[in-house]
């Protein structure tokens, strides 16, 4: 099936039996709860992040110095969602060693070379991965959905601490919707394609399906 980001989106579509440890390059969204725009503003398709913005973008860049295996690409913040490209590898080239501060107790074909992550389209931390991902499939390597879970688990973490220290606006119940939106990327077109279509997000804020105050067409 063809990517079409204004159909593709807003739904989640699972391929049934498809393993999402597989290496490879997948495109997710992640929604705020109620679709609360909590993490700024944009004007004139300028994304203005607020403190809660700067603090998702930051923990997106951290992905790869705690999880091996795990590179992240292109990446924006928008008011009230995310989307981003998550690279899944080889645990043992995929990052540093560390503790697992979200614990607390995919394209997935394999590509003919390997993915090159290019980073976020946003300010990139001391924790942005960069070079390639490696094809081989290690037996713990993490899941597409363990990657997502901690990504939300670290945000709604540091989100409360805001909210409790820094007077940030409260969310109702959960920070982000339960489920989420991904997509296999199955080439370098197709990466070249949603890639694009992440840095041109904000430009298209008051048409977008997330935006409360859109602009219908």
């Amino acid at each position: 099936m063809t990517y079409d980001p204004d159909r593709h989106h807003r739904r989640s579509i699972r391929l049934k039996g498809y393993d999402y440890r597989q290496p490879g390059a997948y495109f997710v969204t992640i929604v705020a709860q109620d679709r609360s725009c909590l993490f700024g503003r944009i004007d004139a398709g300028v994304v203005h992040l607020n403190d809660a913005g700067r603090m998702v973008q930051t923990v997106w860049n951290e992905l790869p110095a705690f999880y091996p295996g795990v590179l992240v690409d292109q990446f924006v913040v928008m008011p009230n969602h995310v989307h981003g490209i998550i690279i899944l590898g080889n645990r043992a080239t995929g990052g540093r060693t560390g503790p697992d501060p979200g614990d607390d107790g995919g394209c997935a074909v394999q590509a003919e070379g390997n993915w090159q992550a290019r980073g976020s389209g946003q300010a990139r931390g001391p924790g942005q991965a960069r070079g390639p991902a490696p094809t081989g499939l290690a037996r713990d390597t993490m899941s597409l959905a363990d990657v997502v879970h901690r990504f939300k688990t670290l945000t709604t973490r540091r989100y409360a601490d805001g909210v409790r220290s820094a007077g940030w606006t409260p969310f109702r119940g959960r920070l982000w919707q339960r489920n989420y939106y991904e997509h296999i990327i199955r080439n370098e077109a197709a990466l070249d394609r949603i890639r694009r279509y992440v840095d041109e997000n904000p430009a298209r804020w008051d048409a977008d399906e997330e935006n409360p105050n859109r602009i219908s067409s």
